[in-house]
């Protein structure tokens, strides 16, 4: 049997303006996930998505023990089941339908200047006509 190793999985979503359009990214392994085909919403709700699109792509990398680094507290701690979930019980349940595929997750909050994900979506805004 082969010990499968703690992956990172880097996550950030954002919108311009705010609403707007919602733009997401996800980072593992080095590769760059980015989806911006997901419709308006608020900057919760972009990261929102974006946790849900590391977890999509965690699961295709066939990853199952995962440390999630964000720079959002707020979905971090919901996450975690340290505050209230805010979010549209779609995105609720598909965290947890998610979630569950896991044999662990792990989250950390880190700073934005350290986060991979909020670095390919602040590069793909620049070189986008539309910010």
């Amino acid at each position: 049997m082969v010990a499968r190793h703690l992956t990172d999985i880097y996550f950030d979503g954002g919108c311009r303006p705010n609403p707007g359009p919602i733009r997401v990214a996800a980072v593992v392994r080095g590769m760059v996930h980015l989806r911006t085909d997901l419709g308006e919403g608020s900057s919760g709700d972009a990261e929102w998505l974006a946790l849900l699109q590391a977890l999509e792509v965690g699961l295709a990398a066939g990853e199952r023990d995962v440390l999630l680094l964000g720079d959002s507290a707020s979905v971090i701690d919901q996450a975690k089941g340290k505050a209230r979930f805010r979010g549209p019980p779609v995105v609720q349940s598909r965290y947890a339908e998610l979630a569950g595929r896991f044999d662990r997750l792990r989250f950390r909050r880190i700073k934005r200047t350290q986060n991979l994900a909020g670095i390919a979506l602040e590069q793909v805004r620049r070189r986008s006509p539309i910010s």
